[in-house]
């Protein structure tokens, strides 16, 4: 298996874990009394699933970019930077544009 797809599956569970955490702690806490809602409901099972997949997929997704974001290429360490100055480009060409005075595009009625 390629690195990358081992790195994505390992993030995935990381994050689903992770949602599983949030989704239990609001379970837990009572936030906006959601353990009364999910535990006097008939289909409270199946809201407290779609709320951790729909965690899940943005936790797995923020930690995926955060294991990328981390990756480092040591091939990159002799650039340290400096100033950066802007480069003027010569290709740009000025529109004329032209302006009648008085008149107002928008008008406005009561």
């Amino acid at each position: 298996m390629p690195r990358l797809v081992r790195l994505y599956i390992t993030q995935v569970a990381i994050g689903f874990g992770l949602a599983g955490v949030f989704v239990g702690l609001l379970l837990w806490f009572n936030i906006a009394n959601l353990w009364h809602l999910v535990s006097h409901s008939s289909d409270g099972p199946l809201a407290v699933l779609i709320l951790w997949v729909a965690n899940g997929i943005v936790f797995a997704g923020a930690q995926f970019a955060i294991a990328v974001m981390r990756m480092k290429d040591d091939d990159d360490d002799d650039h340290h930077g400096g100033r950066r100055q802007p480069v003027m480009r010569r290709d740009y060409v000025a529109i004329p544009v032209r302006v009648t005075a008085g008149r107002h595009p928008v008008r406005r009625s009561h």
